[in-house]
């Protein structure tokens, strides 16, 4: 073989070696090797209208509340019609650092009306919602709404506050939670004005999030319709509600946005309200580092 062959047969072989090691799938002195894929991780949500403690019986007893809420095992609890100081039918508790205080739990709570004291109460009278916690709460607030209110004799549609966000650290991701409360009256405006209120107040934050409360309308109503596509429902084929004892109507709902999947669902069957409860237990994927 001449020399030139010898070279030619060299580059050959070597061109041959470099191409199997490739094939191999062995990594470069010091490159990286590919990583896995973090696990998603698990959250239990739920939402709860606690009727201002009283059951369905009318009657208040919020260690009955706190119980039903227990039962419900949540990481992170939505709930609604919540009172501080708010009058004789609660006996002027402050429901939310009370219920917090029997759970163990952390709490934000978000008021829709801040009132002066009731005579001769000397703390002002509020009445809104509230998150209950038990991973850490990095940041939370209360947004404005359009509301239709309840205190005024000829009300107009206004913002206002009452809409919950808080940002939870789960396992070393971080999920939004909101909670809200939509507005009951029949016509149908002042909740398509919300739905369009907290899709806003949602597109602010990146990352996963999810929106839970008492809608007072049904996810298929027409004025709910824009919330399905940032969101999903959590429990398409789900139970009703309202009222506790026999439901006819299902308008307490958690959603949720992309990156979240629901592992189960249900409702808790509890007088301790006039609503029931929802729980869904979820996985949210961990965002990528």
């Amino acid at each position: 073989m001449t020399r030139t062959h010898r070279s030619l047969a060299r580059r050959v072989l070597t061109a041959a070696a470099l191409t199997a090691t490739l094939t191999l799938g062995s990594a470069w002195p010091g490159a990286a090797a590919p990583r896995q894929a973090a696990p998603p991780v698990p959250l239990r949500v739920a939402t709860y209208n606690i009727h201002a403690g009283a059951g369905e019986d009318g009657v208040f007893d919020l260690g009955r509340t706190a119980r039903a809420i227990r039962d419900l095992h949540a990481d992170v609890i939505g709930l609604q019609e919540v009172d501080v100081h708010w009058g004789a039918r609660s006996g002027y508790a402050d429901e939310a650092r009370d219920l917090a205080r029997r759970l163990h739990m952390r709490v934000f709570f978000a008021p829709i009306y801040d009132l002066p004291a009731e005579p001769p109460q000397t703390r002002r009278r509020q009445f809104g919602v509230a998150v209950l916690s038990r991973y850490p709460v990095v940041s939370a607030e209360n947004h404005e709404i359009t509301r239709l209110s309840t205190q005024s004799t000829d009300p107009v549609p206004q913002p206002a506050p009452g809409f919950a966000e808080v940002a939870v650290r789960a396992r070393g991701t971080v999920v939004h939670v909101y909670t809200t409360h939509l507005d009951y009256r029949a016509d149908p405006s002042v909740r398509r004005a919300q739905v369009d209120d907290m899709l806003a107040v949602l597109d602010a934050e990146r990352g996963p999030k999810v929106l839970v409360g008492d809608f007072n309308a049904e996810p298929g109503a027409p004025e709910l319709a824009r919330l399905w596509g940032p969101l999903a429902d959590a429990a398409p084929d789900g139970g009703g509600t309202y009222p506790a004892a026999a439901p006819v109507r299902r308008i307490d709902v958690v959603a949720l946005s992309r990156g979240i999947a629901v592992t189960g669902v249900r409702e808790a069957v509890t007088t301790a309200s006039d609503h029931r409860p929802v729980v869904a237990d979820l996985t949210v994927r961990r965002p990528r580092s």
